[in-house]
């Protein structure tokens, strides 16, 4: 046997393995789904999230007049709260993903914009959660940035990071400005937690010897070939939960705020967190909980067992849709206009109201939000997202 023969020979060998190492994972999927989504379990149905959408009329006037000038915004979802004391709001920014003023300010813009319209709330937002990637690269400079930026807000702020704020100077900026990581405090009959789902990723950078502008530019991709699963709870922050939600009664309502959606959305551009199984057995006790994320830059919906999932918008751009294992909850958003830097992008806003009911608004700067035909979507189809290698099968195409 030649060298070419032998050769093929392994690669046969390793796609054999490769076939059933994924046979093997699919069917370990198959059992755990059937373990954390059994028959007729469900998060409590007294939130429920609608199929409608309720267009209104911006209120923005005054110093934010050009925002108003956009026209219309959505108001998406109708959601029910167990145990809501009294009417309040919070609102929710992430992923401004913040370069320097002279090198972008589109962003900075957009980022200007939803703080404005965050300020303009009539009654005012209880307190803002930013969830993460304020900066781009992690450079002081963005972080001040969108440091100065929220300040205009002078309600009471929370912070998570993302990947983007971290792994420059490993959150040494971020933590000095912002605080540590995980967080919890109770509001109105409401419990809400704050996790940081970034900075537990394997060191690989110390053996490649990395500089931290290295390390920087490979966790900010979403290609997980490259940076690894970095995306996780960790074991303490598991014990941390389970401690902080042990008091609580099992029946009452549960926020939980993280970067990353706490299940497998799409590993390959770390759309989850690695180790959302265990996250999921601390919550299952619990009937009423919601995760509200960001990172994925999209309108996104999914339910297992009792937790229900929100993905958020982003200021900064939209991602399109995963390839595959896009929930089947989902209303997908329209496909965006790629000429348009206000489109597909925005904020978000929870209002809980006196009677048990909560008015959940994705505050997207467009008209039109949700697709009401397959082809309008870019879920999975195939036709319109061209998809390529990951970059470590392009390198080493017989691994």
């Amino acid at each position: 046997m030649d060298r070419t023969d032998a050769l093929r020979l392994e690669h046969v060998r390793r796609q054999q393995r490769r076939h059933q190492n994924s046979g093997e994972l699919a069917r370990l999927r198959r059992e755990m789904d059937k373990t954390l989504r059994p028959p007729g379990v469900h998060p409590d149905r007294s939130l429920g999230i609608t199929r409608r959408t309720f267009l209104h009329r911006s209120l923005l006037t005054g110093a934010v007049a050009g925002a108003a000038a956009y026209g219309w915004f959505p108001l998406l979802n109708t959601i029910e709260l167990a145990y809501g004391a009294e009417t309040f709001s919070f609102a929710w920014i992430s992923d401004t993903h913040l370069y320097p003023k002279e090198v972008n300010t589109r962003f900075v813009e957009k980022a200007v914009r939803a703080v404005k319209e965050v300020q303009a709330m009539q009654p005012p937002a209880d307190f803002l959660i930013f969830g993460g990637d304020l900066a781009q690269l992690g450079d002081p400079v963005e972080l001040q940035l969108g440091n100065e930026i929220l300040k205009e807000l002078t309600i009471t702020k929370y912070f998570i990071p993302g990947e983007h704020d971290w792994y420059l100077d490993m959150g040494a900026t971020w933590e000095k400005l912002f605080g540590t990581s995980p967080w919890s405090f109770d509001h109105k009959g409401v419990r809400f937690i704050g996790l940081d789902t970034i900075s537990h990723a394997p060191d690989y950078w110390s053996a490649k010897k990395m500089t931290p502008k290295e390390r920087m530019a490979h966790m900010a991709t979403l290609d997980s070939s490259v940076a690894g699963a970095w995306a996780a709870v960790g074991r303490e922050q598991l014990t941390w939960l389970d401690r902080t939600l042990s008091d609580w009664p099992k029946d009452r309502p549960v926020v939980i705020f993280s970067h990353n959606p706490l299940y497998e959305y799409y590993p390959p551009w770390n759309f989850w967190v690695r180790d959302w199984r265990e996250v999921h057995e601390v919550l299952r006790p619990f009937t009423n909980v919601t995760n509200i994320h960001g990172h994925v830059h999209q309108v996104l919906y999914n339910e297992i067992g009792t937790l229900r999932s929100i993905g958020m918008l982003a200021t900064s751009w939209p991602w399109p849709y995963a390839p595959e294992g896009v929930p089947p909850l989902t209303i997908p958003m329209v496909r965006v206009d790629p000429g348009d830097p206000f489109d597909g992008v925005g904020w978000g806003k929870m209002t809980v109201r006196q009677g048990e009911r909560v008015d959940y608004e994705y505050m997207m700067w467009r008209q039109d939000v949700l697709a009401t035909a397959p082809w309008d979507a870019g879920t999975g189809d195939n036709i319109n997202q061209i998809l390529s290698p990951r970059l470590a099968d392009r390198m080493w195409p017989y691994q």
